[in-house]
């Protein structure tokens, strides 16, 4: 687990793995899941396969929200454990409640995140910016106090997320990330679903070459 430390509240990052599952296929991943907080509270950013890593991670701190920025099974599958561990109240895009009931037919998330809602933790807010494609309800979380957006799986090192299968489309995923990810400051710090961080002024460049090559 890493910690880089921000205005009142730090970020930890600890990387999980686990399978995703859409559309009659399955694959290998590993997921970063993201802690925004200080030594008294914090808010988990997708906590992916492993319910009792993060909620060690989280230890006896006070966890505020369980903040999920898409329905994908691999982002939710431990939802509902670690909100068995914690107490903590879970929080989806309702665009992405078929996602959530496809894994969990028979309980609800307790609450939705909508474009602009904000989510405030150890002296620092997290905007919700809804930025679909990837699913209908993908959402980015911008902390502009800490320099950075958490993407899900809207904006990788590289590129945009994947748009090849249900419920995603690429043209949209375009839109999102022009339109409400590249005009962020260039020094944000892009803090992805999978994979490595990047910067807003890293990735901006390369649009027009993505959508050359539709993906």
């Amino acid at each position: 687990m890493t910690a880089a430390k921000g205005t009142g509240a730090r970020i930890e990052h600890l990387v999980t793995s686990g399978t995703f599952s859409l559309d009659g296929g399955t694959w290998d991943v590993d997921n970063n899941v993201w802690i925004v907080g200080n030594d008294d509270e914090c808010l988990v950013i997708d906590p992916a396969h492993d319910a009792a890593a993060v909620a060690a991670a989280v230890g006896g701190r006070k966890l505020v929200a369980i903040l999920l920025t898409h329905g994908h099974d691999d982002h939710i599958r431990a939802v509902v454990e670690l909100r068995e561990l914690t107490g903590a109240p879970v929080l989806l895009h309702t665009a992405d409640r078929m996602l959530w009931d496809s894994v969990y037919p028979d309980t609800e998330p307790d609450g939705t995140i909508n474009d602009g809602d904000t989510f405030a933790v150890a002296g620092t807010t997290l905007t919700a910016l809804h930025t679909p494609g990837h699913s209908p309800g993908s959402v980015s979380l911008f902390a502009p106090g800490l320099g950075t957006v958490f993407t899900g799986d809207t904006l990788f090192n590289g590129g945009p997320g994947a748009t090849g299968r249900s419920y995603s489309d690429f043209p949209t995923i375009i839109d999102s990330i022009r339109d409400r990810l590249l005009t962020l400051p260039e020094e944000t710090v892009v803090r992805t679903g999978h994979g490595d961080s990047t910067s807003v002024g890293a990735e901006g460049p390369h649009l027009a070459d993505w959508i050359a090559r539709g993906h």
